[in-house]
């Protein structure tokens, strides 16, 4: 015997067509009674075998179904789970004539009055299906008969169960951290929230277990498979007394649970195409429901105002979608709201067991199921407390006499209004709510503040704490450990990788070295490896020349590197070498050996060029001694002409081009006037000497100071010397502009057309 005013359990069995599509193929309920024909449940085949189905093994599937008024059950929502899988048809053994493709899919429903028989019946409806594929025989029901049996008989003896049915919290707050309470306060606003996702069980477990963290909600579901159902409404009473030791008690005393799916709203948690209609209803004004079709996605903003795209099983900062403005205003959570849900997130994360995801790893109370259900339903309380208060402020400002005064607010000693930490909007948005409207009728006279403190449960400013909370959550959503050890794994693979190879190679180099020993005999009759390899064979030839061949190129290079730095070497020494004097006038004589000073102008870039390049090529060429015999004449005639007076100088006559490095030291005769005639002077024993010597040789000492140039003693008369000395003088200070410029040290052997050309200037 069933209980009273509850329906018993039915089961179904739908079929795929090729042709028709999915239709009823059985339906075994209580004798005489066809369910499916009686409430017109022709979208149920539609929301058994979910859009994607066919690409899983096995996939589970809830939805709500109308149930229409019976004599003895008054029209009330039911509740459905569908379990699909699909076989080969070769398999089958006995192959119906209608079954043309290659695969059989069908699915189990068990339809019932009660979400939390849903939940007991989700593995007893797996392995009955596993079974019933197992036969390859469809047209043999009887283990679905036994298996309705067996439904109404645990039906009999099973009471009703405050059973909570979805995905786990712990998963849930793991996931989606902070959004949690975004879906949550969503949920009291009563928006068009749609919910999409790939795989269609777990899509409608989240909205199960979103709906299931308000208390008591779970139990009062009547309502939430048509729009135009309004029984929890019209029948629920106002309660008239508190039992505080009373969880139950108290709850209706505080208003719960709040109404969320009732006149004008519904819950589908899978949600077919075929239902579009029944959503765009002007009746329709808010839903939950879930869809596994992207065709919903093409028009969200038609079909939702908060879209939750649950793609990937995870939520991120794009996959919540909300239309309106107000709306998410409305949402955005609080300081105290943020930190509320991030400490609870904090303590779920602390106590997270991979392997077991629905308990904490330390099996304690922290972070438990349970723990994360008083979390919130403390929050709930705490908000539906502060809201009483904020109303009886309003009041008192808007002078209603009709509620508390001024004076009997101060009593309860509740500074401020502390409905302000749940975001002002979200309380504006809440009061024009239909559940916040029953909730209102059902508390109007109930001081709840007085039984409940009416603050945040985390209320305050922002602190240290919510900082270093929020960038230490931050830094864990970057996944930093996971992508670590990924690169740290992929690292050790390609080590690993390179270690084989080198030892494959280092192996393969020594057995070459070692089949090249063995003695060709022993190889043959010891049947080893090591015999059918080749014996390694080395060109000594070749390895001699590419030995001598860099031997070569270190050599070229070690050569090259010298000549450079030579050269570098001899530059260097020539510039230091043919740089002029700075400083202007007479040379003065050596200390070491006094001779005649060569005075010179000023000579240009180029004649400094060709003295250094002439004095370069003087270097490279060999002979010595024919050069020195070549100076030795130059020099004479030189010194011969100057005495004869052959030396002339027009400065009237501007010469354009520089005199030659020769000419410059020699003041020119015949000046034009009487008053610059060379003046001859006498010269001393010692410098005859010097002179005398310079016979010899062809050359005197060669001196070189920084402040005099360079300085050359010739073989001159006395009178010369005397009237060079003075003249040179003169031209100094006749010419300030002129510099003063050394003689090189050696010169190119000259032709005898530059000879005449330097006595000419």
């Amino acid at each position: 015997m069933a209980i009273p005013n509850k329906q018993d359990p039915i089961v179904l069995v739908i079929d795929f067509h090729h042709a028709r599509g999915p239709e009823i193929e059985h339906c075994i309920a209580n004798e005489g009674a066809n369910p499916a024909t009686d409430n017109d449940w022709s979208l149920l085949p539609f929301m058994a075998l979910s859009d994607g189905a066919h690409l899983s093994t096995e996939e589970f599937s809830y939805f709500t179904l109308r149930g229409r008024e019976t004599p003895d059950i008054p029209e009330t929502s039911l509740f459905g789970i569908a379990c699909s899988r699909q076989l080969d048809a070769k398999l089958l053994l006995n192959r119906p004539p209608d079954v043309t493709r290659s695969t059989v899919q069908k699915a189990v429903v068990v339809v019932t009055d009660s979400p939390q028989r849903v939940g007991q019946l989700r593995e007893k409806l797996s392995v009955v299906t596993t079974a019933w594929f197992a036969q390859r025989d469809f047209s043999d029901i009887d283990i679905l008969k036994k298996f309705h049996e067996g439904l109404v008989i645990s039906l009999m003896k099973d009471g009703p169960k405050d059973q909570n049915l979805g995905l786990s919290l712990r998963e849930m707050i793991h996931e989606f951290k902070y959004q949690t309470l975004v879906l949550f306060k969503a949920l009291l606003l009563q928006p068009k929230m749609l919910f999409f996702g790939t795989r269609c069980e777990r899509l409608c477990m989240l909205q199960f277990s979103l709906i299931s963290l308000i208390p008591g909600l779970i139990n009062h579901l009547e309502d939430c498979a048509d729009p135009s159902f309004d029984s929890y409404a019209q029948s629920v009473e106002k309660p008239t007394s508190l039992k505080t030791s009373d969880r139950s008690s108290l709850l209706a005393y505080m208003g719960l649970p709040l109404q969320i799916f009732g006149k004008g709203s519904m819950f589908g948690p899978y949600t077919p195409l075929q239902q579009l209609d029944l959503l765009a209803d002007d009746g329709t004004k808010s839903y939950v429901v879930g869809s596994t079709n992207s065709l919903l996605l093409q028009q969200k903003d038609r079909y939702s105002d908060i879209l939750i795209n649950f793609v990937d099983h995870q939520l991120d900062e794009d996959s919540i979608s909300i239309s309106s403005l107000p709306l998410r205003n409305a949402l955005a959570l609080s300081t105290a709201d943020r930190r509320w849900i991030d400490l609870l997130t904090q303590i779920v994360n602390d106590t997270w067991d991979e392997d077991h995801p629905s308990r904490p790893k330390t099996l304690g109370f922290m972070g438990s199921e349970e723990f994360i259900r008083l979390q919130f339903e403390e929050y709930l309380l705490a908000l539906l407390s502060s809201m009483k208060y904020h109303e009886e402020l309003s009041s008192y400002t808007s002078g209603d006499s009709g509620h508390r005064s001024r004076a009997q607010l101060q009593n309860f000693n509740i500074e401020g209004d502390p409905a302000v930490d749940f975001n002002t909007e979200f309380l504006i948005q809440w009061q024009k709510t239909s559940n916040y409207a029953l909730f209102s009728r059902l508390t109007s006279d109930a001081l709840l503040f007085s039984i409940t403190e009416p603050r945040h449960p985390s209320a305050g400013g922002l602190t240290v704490d919510d900082i270093q909370r929020r960038l230490s959550q931050q830094v864990a959503d970057l996944h930093l450990d996971e992508k670590v050890r990924e690169g740290r794994e992929a690292l050790g693979r390609h080590l690993a990788t390179g270690q084989k190879k080198v030892s494959a190679v280092y192996n393969r180099f020594w057995s070459d070295m070692e089949t090249g020993s063995i003695d060709d005999s022993t190889s043959e009759t010891s049947g080893a490896w090591f015999a059918s390899r080749p014996r390694a064979s080395i060109d000594v030839a070749q390895a001699q020349a590419t030995a001598a061949q860099a031997s070569q190129k270190a050599g070229a290079y070690f050569s090259s590197w010298g000549s450079w730095a030579n050269e570098k070497r001899r530059e260097w020494q020539e510039k230091r070498s043919a740089s002029p004097s700075p400083q202007q006038g007479a040379i003065a004589p050596s200390p070491s050996a006094p001779s005649l000073s060569i005075v010179s102008e000023t000579i240009t870039e180029s004649d400094r060029g060709r003295r250094r390049s002439m004095q370069r090529e003087s270097e490279d060429t060999e002979g010595g001694l024919s050069r020195s015999l070549s100076r030795r004449k130059r020099w004479s005639n030189i010194l011969l002409r100057r005495e004869s007076g052959e030396f002339k100088r027009d400065e009237s006559a501007d010469s354009p081009f520089p005199k030659s490095p020769l000419s410059q030291g020699f003041p020119a005769h015949g000046l034009g006037t009487e008053e610059n005639p060379f003046e001859a002077e006498k010269v001393t024993g010692q410098q005859q000497q010097q002179l005398q010597a310079a016979d010899a040789e062809g050359f005197t000492s060669v001196s070189l100071t920084p402040n005099e140039g360079l300085r050359v003693d010739l073989n001159p008369s006395e009178s010369t010397a005397a009237e060079n000395t003075h003249d040179s003088k003169k031209t100094a200070d006749s010419r300030p502009d002129d510099s003063l410029t050394a003689l090189p040290v050696k010169e190119k052997e000259q032709s005898h057309e530059a000879k005449d050309s330097i006595s000419s200037k």
